[in-house]
């Protein structure tokens, strides 16, 4: 059916709850906790488990994060996290930042495909990812507030940075749910698409970084991502770090003489 995983998937990192399906370069971290995706310990550290087998294989180009055809995900498992006194939270806030730092650090293209619910740990996950493409008839949001709590997987520093301080407060002070349409004007999904259709999306997205400069596209990742976190004149030399190293690697000679023969465009790169 549209808009799931191929049945024919290579082998990857088959949790309970959370797996890595791989097709033609392309990997799925697939969330599968009925009903509703609610991120609880377990899928939390299936999560990191699937994320770092992603960054490892050379099969895997890019990687797309997807719910299921029902929700992407719910949110953190608040019955779980209910029972938990101020001595268990405190170490559980640890795994519950890991998970999402594990995704924003995996070194390859990563696209969220958002179809029903991504609120709260859910919502985080999706702002993990570099890029968001959400249903058409999706709802997004940080409704932790209600409960008396904060966002406490990135969302207040994640959300922030990605759709600025005062947006981003509004949705964290209010708890209020946002739909698509919403969450496309501010800047905090890229694309929208039918229900049906956002999965495959994500994953023509994530399918043009097949065969491309691995290397390279880990170095455009990080440089861009450390540079947010630090003044202009910093990140400007982990830009220049970042932009040297690539002369030691083999896609460096192989785009150059490409480029310098046949144009733009043509170069073969092996990810060396």
């Amino acid at each position: 059916m549209a808009g799931r995983p191929p049945d024919d998937a290579a082998g990857g990192t088959m949790g309970e709850f959370v797996r890595l399906e791989v097709s033609d370069g392309v990997g799925t971290i697939r969330l599968d906790r009925p009903k509703m995706n609610a991120l609880d310990a377990q899928m939390q550290r299936e999560i990191i488990e699937a994320c770092g087998e992603a960054d490892r294989r050379d099969d895997v180009s890019a990687v797309v994060v997807y719910g299921g055809e029902r929700a992407f995900a719910a949110g953190a498992d608040i019955k779980e996290m209910a029972a938990m006194s101020y001595q268990d939270i405190s170490r559980h806030a640890h795994l519950l930042q890991a998970f999402t730092r594990s995704l924003a650090a995996l070194g390859k293209p990563t696209v969220s495909a958002i179809t029903g619910f991504a609120l709260g740990g859910g919502c985080e996950v999706a702002l993990a990812t570099d890029v968001r493409f959400a249903a058409d008839n999706a709802k997004l949001g940080q409704p932790e507030i209600l409960l008396g709590i904060i966002p406490g997987a990135g969302g207040t520093q994640r959300l922030a940075r990605l759709v600025g301080p005062a947006k981003a407060k509004d949705l964290i002070y209010t708890g209020r749910f946002i739909d698509a349409h919403e969450a496309l004007a501010i800047g905090l999904v890229d694309q929208l698409h039918p229900a049906d259709e956002v999965y495959l999306k994500a994953v023509e997205w994530a399918a043009q970084f097949v065969g491309g400069p691995a290397l390279a596209l880990r170095a455009a990742k990080s440089a861009v991502d450390r540079g947010l976190e630090v003044d202009l004149q910093t990140g400007l030399e982990i830009e220049r770090s970042e932009f040297a190293a690539l002369w030691a690697t083999d896609d460096q000679s192989a785009g150059m003489d490409s480029f310098i023969e046949n144009g733009p465009g043509k170069a073969t790169f092996t990810g060396s």
